[in-house]
């Protein structure tokens, strides 16, 4: 599969796409992208684990171009009546999502999609609703172990002991995952509580996050959106989903937890809002992190549809509130997308038996 994949990407795919093979190969139904923000002019990448789910403006302006050359971008308005029998999609049929709610999305993303007319559903969590700037927890996870001293690290989250040592960017990449992994158990004020266990044992500054939050162009980077600017995107003519209040695992969360966080997200953004929120997307939205409970629960809270993180493409089975989506990350190149928006790739997969897992993160 390590041969296949770049095969795949930089010989395959930009041949078939040259000679028209998607366009004229697309199946119907419903192909969705989602996007997790723009990396802000004059940002340099600390790390591609952390920043390998944003794209470059220029590849964002020629992905959307792209799209509307070859498929029918449609508006989240459209899917929305579609999801309760109103309304029929053309053949096709594209949707442009965004997951986080991350400040670039307005800052850079925003006026992009404006230029090219493309809408789009973003999703946020409801910490957004909050005036004050916060970032992912997980963001804020990385920042720290990435700025901390080297030395060896030990700590315990509640039945999870986790150690490593501080030394290379690998064994502190290593390290966030293992922590992540434990927090993702956590609701909103175990996961916060843990945080600043965590920020002790690094022996980092409470206030070391305004060295981001404070900065012209890393608050683009990490701050999540505020009502002011969820304001901004619905006069845009965008529309906004919810997804939960903080960012959790939901299929590792109680399902009291895991309620409270579908509910409560959603009730903090119909409020500063003032309008319903229908749309839900599942974080991180892989095959580990939702289950038929999850499902039952969205649709249980109301929502018209919830949306995944895996599996799209035209053709792909809709259900409702299991909608698949193709994660698009910033080594997506054009052939590649076209490949899977028009539901090839994903044939390919089932022709030979691939796991969807190994393609997705290829």
């Amino acid at each position: 599969m390590r041969f296949v994949s770049p095969l795949l990407k930089r010989l395959v795919y930009p041949s078939l796409a040259k000679a028209g093979v998607f366009r004229r190969s697309s199946a119907d139904g419903l192909g969705i992208v989602t996007y997790h923000g723009v990396l802000p002019e004059g940002y340099r990448v600390i790390d591609p684990a952390l920043d390998g789910s944003l794209v470059t403006a220029s590849r964002f302006r020629q992905q959307l171009r792209l799209l509307r050359a070859n498929y029918n971008v449609i508006s989240p308005e459209l899917v929305m009546r579609w999801c309760v029998g109103k309304a029929q999609l053309p053949s096709r049929a594209v949707l442009v999502t965004c997951d986080d709610g991350l400040a670039n999305v307005v800052t850079d993303m925003l006026p992009i999609l404006q230029e090219e007319k493309v809408p789009c559903l973003f999703f946020v969590i409801g910490l957004s609703a909050e005036p004050e700037p916060r970032m992912l927890w997980y963001e804020e996870l990385f920042l720290m172990l990435v700025g901390a001293r080297e030395k060896p690290f030990s700590i315990r989250l509640g039945e999870i002991q986790i150690a490593g040592y501080l030394g290379s960017r690998f064994q502190r990449r290593a390290l966030w995952r293992d922590i992540t992994q434990g927090l993702e158990k956590c609701d909103y004020e175990n996961c916060s509580q843990f945080l600043q266990e965590i920020r002790c044992a690094l022996q980092v500054k409470d206030d070391f996050a305004w060295t981001y939050l404070e900065d012209a162009i890393a608050e683009k980077r990490f701050r999540l959106l505020r009502p002011c600017e969820l304001s901004r995107l619905l006069a845009a003519g965008m529309s906004i989903g919810a997804h939960t209040l903080s960012h959790p695992m939901l299929s590792k969360l109680s399902e009291e937890r895991a309620w409270f966080e579908i509910m409560e997200g959603r009730c903090r953004l119909e409020k500063a809002l003032g309008r319903e929120v229908w749309a839900f997307a599942y974080p991180f939205g892989g095959i580990e992190a939702v289950s038929a409970r999850e499902f039952r629960m969205a649709e249980r809270a109301g929502y018209k549809a919830a949306f995944l993180s895996f599996g799209g493409g035209l053709g792909a089975d809709l259900p409702r509130y299991a909608l698949p989506r193709i994660h698009m990350t910033g080594e997506m190149t054009l052939p590649e997308l076209d490949a899977r928006v028009s539901g090839f790739h994903r044939s390919l997969r089932r022709q030979f038996g691939w796991d969807e897992r190994i393609l997705s993160a290829a």
